[in-house]
């Protein structure tokens, strides 16, 4: 990772990192000197665990936490007050506390601060009177002082939507110009940089999803940006069509290097309609950062989707043009538009009636948040060009098919 990568990292996780700092600097204070308690070390340890340097899911951390460190230390505090501490005690305290907490759930944290729990109250801090009361009140008070430094020293929900966008809508964007230089060129070594680049983009998609989660709990928990949670619609909308329109990017540079290794004829106007389709991506990503109902970009994606016709080019860049219009679509939806009204703005294709896959010209989508790994898309695209043979061999029209998404 390059050093201006590092610092652009860091410069994200500023905000959660003055949280923890803040938050377990103020958990320490609450348990020692209001509660009492003299060595509350779970206290600012449930406040860096709580808020982490991860993004969402923090409301379940704290139930996860608190219940997790109860199960370690009551487990700990029951058996070892009986038979002491040692090799077989530890193993048998862990043991248990572990099979109590998956029996209880299946989340992570609560079964790894189990077990830590009751490493500590077998090993460190053995039984006392009230010390297992203690230690889970610190574990709560830690928990509560990260929500506390999460809604009172928040990042801004929308400002953190928007740099994490920022990476998927360049990707997408920089993926589908390198795709229409490398068909201009011929090159399809340039097609298949456009595809390694492109595969490197998933992890910017899971981090926005996980960023937009974030944002939603700030803007739930925070008094100070509650008004902001209308902006963050926008992102909402685009965050699953734009994973769609990555893969289906994907899939089309994948293509493109089988068609230029085979100098198949491909459609002269598809270079400058995937540089459209760029600048619209651009042009939503500016749109959704100013708060605005992204009309432009809708105009720009709509007078790309209406110039498309069912003209046959070949087996190849018959795919293409079906990768393209699944794009469009996809594009279409992450401004807001639905996808019944999205599929309409797209030309028909002449396909036959006798192709069993049932489909539509922006390809059927798999449920929401489970994706679509490109090697089952390799065989939808197999079913595309089965279904365009089949029309030529009968010379009838028919259903509109295009590769899934």
């Amino acid at each position: 990772m390059q050093i201006h990568q590092r610092l652009t990292r860091l410069r994200l996780m500023a905000p959660t990192i003055g949280q923890c700092a803040a938050g377990a600097a103020l958990a320490w204070l609450v348990a020692k000197d209001l509660l009492g308690h003299p060595r509350p070390f779970f206290a600012p340890i449930a406040v860096v665990v709580c808020i982490g340097v991860g993004l969402g899911q923090r409301f379940r951390r704290v139930v996860e936490l608190v219940v997790g460190v109860s199960l370690g230390i009551g487990v700990g505090d029951l058996l070892v007050a009986r038979i002491g501490s040692g090799a077989w005690q530890i193993a048998l305290v862990v043991a248990l506390a572990m099979a109590a907490a998956v029996l209880l759930d299946s989340g992570s944290l609560i079964v790894l601060q189990a077990a830590s729990s009751a490493v500590l109250v077998a090993t460190l801090l053995p039984p006392s009177g009230t010390g297992g009361v203690d230690r889970m009140l610190d574990a709560l008070v830690g928990g509560l002082m990260g929500l506390a430094a999460v809604a009172l020293l928040p990042a801004s929900p929308s400002a953190l939507a928007t740099r994490h966008a920022t990476g998927i809508f360049g990707a997408l964007a920089d993926a589908l110009r390198r795709i229409a230089e490398a068909i201009e060129r011929s090159d399809s070594a340039l097609a298949g940089e456009a595809l390694a680049e492109a595969r490197t983009s998933q992890a910017s998609v899971e981090e926005f999803k996980q960023a937009l989660a974030t944002s939603r709990e700030i803007a739930t928990l925070s008094p100070l940006h509650r008004h902001r949670r209308a902006r963050l619609e926008g992102y909402e909308k685009a965050s699953v069509p734009l994973d769609h329109a990555l893969r289906n990017a994907r899939v089309l540079a994948r293509r493109a290097i089988v068609a230029l290794d085979g100098s198949s004829r491909l459609p002269p106007w598809l270079p400058a309609a995937l540089r459209e389709l760029a600048d619209a991506t651009l042009l939503l990503r500016e749109e959704l950062a100013a708060g605005r109902t992204p009309e432009g970009a809708c105009a720009a994606i709509l007078s790309v989707a209406s110039r498309q016709s069912s003209e046959r080019w070949g087996f190849s860049a018959d795919v293409m043009i079906a990768q393209l219009r699944s794009i469009i679509v996809d594009l279409l939806q992450a401004t807001g538009t639905e996808r019944e009204e999205a599929v309409a703005a797209l030309p028909p294709l002449d396909v036959p009636d006798e192709d069993p896959r049932p489909s539509t010209p922006g390809g059927e989508r798999p449920p929401e948040g489970t994706g679509t790994p490109d090697d089952v898309r390799l065989d939808e695209e197999k079913d595309l060009v089965l279904a365009h043979q089949t029309a030529r061999q009968k010379g009838v029209d028919g259903a509109n098919v295009t590769s899934a998404s």
